[in-house]
């Protein structure tokens, strides 16, 4: 019993087992569980925060191989820039799946590239396999259409000698030269994402205000105080901040579907809000086809306008003609965009809009955006895309709602001091 006890003592010294609850502590703060939550009973937590618990027991493992399947969808932005900071250092082999091409582009060291039923491999973040990727078929290409051309040169020397009795042994040496040149194919051009916002009418100002704006869902309980914020059409607005500081809540005063507590809230009154939310994918009908819920939704147009809108943002030909619940989720979040622009909105919110959607549909979203006349209000975690569209940031947290200069810069700036205090 004693040398069986010994070795246990070894073994926990071994595993550091006496600095355990530190280590999980600093994984559990970095993914935002403040010091009274870490000692909740996993029970009580909401879907979400499970999701992280699982993040953190995977972290504190420490496996030999550790797989992420999009870390970051239920993370905000100061836990996935804690997130990038940790794997950076991670020791051992990591594999994830991830849309968050900034994420892609702080932690991994190699590239996967799976297509066409076969996987590539590539050195470098994700930056670089864009560059290796498009320099390597560039040459492709290139390689390709130089053997067209001497293809083309030798075959007309023997179509035109064919018959030449005297360059008869001249032709057959060509035709067995042709058929020993390795068949290059041409890089098949990968279709690109296009989304489209309608157009809209201008609007004189002032366009939307919020003044001394407060808001708790009980008494005692204010979520935040003060708010002073506005916004036109021409704004490119994100609302960033910890989950749970308000975000939405703020998103659903400004559209009126919340009272604020105190304080007043107004509107342009030809305003038409058109509102993703982050759960909207999930509240489609799931039984029709997309030209069905469009139908549903704005009844007595012809099938070609339907068509033509769910075309606007990629879903066309027999997709639009399968039912919602047999496609991906990127192609459900599609038609929730096509449908929510039904209504020619000159003021889009969105709600955590990228959650479903792979890196090729974010960027063509920031360019429709950019395309765009009308309002924005953005909420997402997603930093490229934010560094793409949004001119202002608005932070939620400590019961407020602030508007920074300096952009997506100075926030991360702000975020990283208090991880490091």
């Amino acid at each position: 019993l004693p040398n069986q006890l010994t070795e246990v003592y070894r073994q926990l010294q071994n595993i550091e087992s006496d600095k355990a609850p530190a280590r999980a502590s600093v994984i559990l703060n970095g993914l935002g569980f403040t010091a009274a939550m870490q000692s909740q009973a996993t029970k009580t937590f909401s879907g979400g925060w499970r999701m992280r618990l699982a993040l953190a027991r995977a972290l504190f493992s420490r496996p030999d191989l550790l797989l992420l399947d999009e870390p970051t969808n239920m993370l905000d932005i100061k836990a996935i820039i804690w997130l990038e900071n940790y794997l950076q250092n991670w020791p051992n082999t990591l594999l994830v799946v991830s849309h968050d091409r900034n994420f892609l582009d702080s932690v991994p060291t190699d590239i996967l590239y799976l297509h066409s039923q076969r996987i590539d491999s590539y050195r470098g973040n994700y930056d670089q396999f864009i560059k290796t990727k498009t320099e390597k078929h560039k040459n492709q290409q290139r390689e390709y259409e130089a053997q067209q051309q001497h293809r083309a040169h030798v075959q007309e020397f023997i179509d035109k000698f064919r018959y030449n009795a005297n360059r008869a042994a001249s032709v057959q040496s060509k035709i067995k030269m042709l058929d020993k040149l390795p068949e290059l194919k041409p890089i098949e051009k990968e279709v690109g994402v296009i989304l489209k916002f309608p157009e809209t009418e201008p609007l004189s100002p002032p366009i939307l205000q919020i003044n001394d704006v407060s808001f708790g869902y009980v008494a005692n309980k204010t979520i935040f105080s003060n708010v002073n914020l506005g916004a036109t059409l021409d704004s490119r607005i994100c609302i960033v901040g910890d989950n749970g500081a308000g975000k939405t809540t703020l998103l659903k005063i400004i559209m009126g579907q919340l009272t604020p507590t105190s304080g007043i809230s107004n509107t342009h009154r030809n305003l038409k809000f058109g509102y993703f939310s982050q759960h909207h994918v999930d509240q489609l009908d799931m039984n029709l086809n997309s030209i069905e819920l469009l139908q549903t939704s704005y009844p007595g147009k012809p099938i070609e306008a339907y068509r033509r809108q769910l075309g606007s943002f990629g879903v066309s030909g027999d997709l639009a003609l399968q039912t919602i619940g047999s496609l991906s989720g990127g192609q459900k979040s599609r038609v929730a965009f096509a449908r929510m622009c039904m209504g020619y909105p000159n003021f889009l919110v969105l709600d955590e809009p990228t959650n479903h959607l792979d890196i090729e549909t974010i960027e063509a979203l920031g360019k429709a955006i950019n395309k765009y006349n009308g309002g924005v209000i953005l909420v997402s975690h997603d930093e490229r895309l934010i560094r793409m569209i949004c001119t202002e940031l608005w932070v939620c947290g400590g019961g407020q709602v602030q508007s920074i200069e300096g952009g997506f810069d100075e926030y991360r700036k702000i975020v990283e001091r208090e991880l490091e205090s």
